[in-house]
């Protein structure tokens, strides 16, 4: 499962896309599966998503997580894509 999630931190909008490593790491952060955060995802959860997101993409972010959530004027969930991130092949019909 992977979101899009748009982030403001000041400098306007801008859509950021998690992956499976920032899914990992919020999975070990909080000692839960990825499964759980469908029915419930809270704002903490998000924003480490983007956070991870935005450090895998090279994106300039403060060192400390908290430094990061302090900057964030407004954060939503804009897509999802319900496949798996396993790796598991798509059907090619």
């Amino acid at each position: 499962m992977n979101l899009t999630i748009r982030i403001d931190l000041g400098d306007g909008p801008q859509d950021i896309q998690t992956n499976l490593w920032a899914v990992v790491a919020w999975e070990r952060k909080y000692k839960t599966k990825a499964s759980q955060m469908a029915t419930a995802a809270g704002m903490e959860d998000l924003a480490f998503l983007a956070y991870e997101a935005m450090k895998g993409q090279k994106m300039v972010v403060p060192a400390v997580f908290d430094d990061f959530i302090k900057k964030i004027v407004s954060l939503e969930v804009v897509g999802s894509d319900e496949r798996p991130t396993r790796g598991e092949p798509e059907d090619a019909s």
